[in-house]
């Protein structure tokens, strides 16, 4: 993501986007053909590659929103999450029940699974998104100063990682990494707990993360979207945080379904607040054509605590109890809460 954002700041959003948009249908074809691990693997590794491009997407969004309206164009972006958090669940679940090797078996000799299906309608939307991007997406990078990044490339990825020299972002950076790895670890372990004390299905499962869903995209489009910058993105954030604390105690006490949905409610809540609005933060706390940057450095931070954050609150499940990674992640949101609680002002003309 960071290496995508970089090189989408000195080469521009629109080849970084087409690029990596194609690569991406093209792992989805690698998936349709995956009839072995290891094809899966490669198509899987390749599909992260290219994912990394979400760091673009963003920063096409902060290029064309003004500090007045950059909170309300990040939530645009969480309300599409959130659409596919409820579409796509359900189109994979349906069309994996679609086994293409039944009635073509000479397809297995080429790799097709009983999987392949949702693989291929993932490779046609990739299609459509490139064909949308290269008919109708027109270039939005800064071009006030071609001399972007001249001083700062390396080869090495890891200079990506090195402490950004704009007050505010690094501090908002490790925030959002803390604030995921308690999140995605709530993510992570809910369907364990919900079988474990409720009995639930994969329907009654799939029908938690709908709802979910539904709660995300109506507080991001109904209020980020609407309050954010009215508010304050620094004080929507450490609402949506302090949100999450009673979301994560409630679920940890859970015996009953009532006390779970209320606690994924202000889960939802909390991080349809938190999330666009920590990215607001990130871009207004950037200069300009430094945005994919800064983004991608943020999005990776992000991506780093959907890695550590599942296995940490997987441990503590199973050492310490279902209600355990609950109960952890709500006392350590604290510290994410406190930091951002110490943000420095923003820069004249922006939102505080």
């Amino acid at each position: 993501a960071p290496f995508g954002g970089r090189l989408s700041d000195r080469i521009g959003r629109r080849p970084v986007l087409l690029v990596s948009v194609m690569g991406l249908a093209l792992s989805y074809l690698l998936w349709f053909f995956s009839g072995s691990f290891t094809l899966l693997c490669i198509a899987r590794i390749m599909g992260g590659i290219m994912g990394g491009n979400i760091s673009t997407a963003t920063a096409v969004v902060a290029d064309v929103t003004s500090s007045s309206n950059r909170s309300k164009g990040m939530a645009f972006i969480g309300i599409a999450f959130a659409l596919g958090f409820i579409i796509g669940p359900a189109m994979g679940g349906i069309l994996s029940m679609i086994d293409l090797t039944k009635s073509f078996p000479q397809l297995a000799s080429y790799g097709v699974n009983p999987f392949s299906t949702p693989a291929l309608l993932s490779f046609i939307l990739s299609l459509a998104s490139f064909s949308l991007l290269y008919k109708k997406f027109k270039e939005t990078r800064p071009t006030n100063d071609q001399e972007i990044h001249k001083s700062k490339r390396s080869s090495n990825p890891l200079t990506l990682f090195k402490p950004l020299p704009y007050a505010g972002v690094n501090q908002t950076n490790i925030a959002h990494f803390l604030f995921l790895l308690a999140f995605s670890g709530m993510e992570f372990t809910l369907t364990f707990l919900a079988v474990e004390r409720l009995s639930y299905t994969s329907l009654d499962n799939a029908g938690m993360f709908i709802f979910i869903g539904f709660v995300l995209a109506f507080v991001q489009g109904g209020v980020v979207r609407r309050k954010a910058h009215q508010v304050g993105e620094k004080k929507m954030a450490l609402m949506g945080l302090v949100c999450l604390i009673p979301g994560l105690l409630s679920i940890s006490f859970a015996h009953t379904t009532f006390p779970l949905f209320l606690g994924l409610f202000f889960l939802a809540v909390g991080s349809a607040m938190t999330i666009p609005c920590l990215t607001s933060l990130v871009s207004l706390y950037t200069p300009g054509k430094y945005q994919g940057e800064a983004i991608g450095v943020f999005r990776s931070l992000g991506a780093l605590a959907r890695v550590f954050g599942p296995l940490l609150a997987c441990l503590l499940y199973w050492r310490g109890g279902s209600g355990a990674p609950y109960i952890v992640g709500a006392i350590f949101l604290i510290i994410p809460i406190i930091m951002v609680f110490k943000l420095p002002k923003m820069p004249k003309g922006e939102s505080a």
